[in-house]
């Protein structure tokens, strides 16, 4: 039996809360900064919780909870 391996990019995107839940970072925030307004962009700058429907294939790409 082969081992068990992380995937990499999904440990860069996700990580995982105290409760469980998955926590990500939210998009649109890198470049093109100059086009959206303070609060766009303050509001980018908290971190979002993963969807329900996406949390069961997230969870196996990141068996060990990283």
């Amino acid at each position: 039996m082969p081992k068990m391996k992380t995937n990499k990019a999904a440990k860069k995107r996700y990580s995982y809360t105290a409760k469980g839940k998955v926590k990500r970072t939210s998009a649109n925030s890198r470049h093109r900064l100059a086009t959206k307004t303070s609060r766009q962009k303050m509001s980018r700058r908290a971190n979002a919780y993963a969807n329900k429907t996406n949390e069961a294939g997230i969870k196996k790409l990141l068996p060990f909870g990283n």
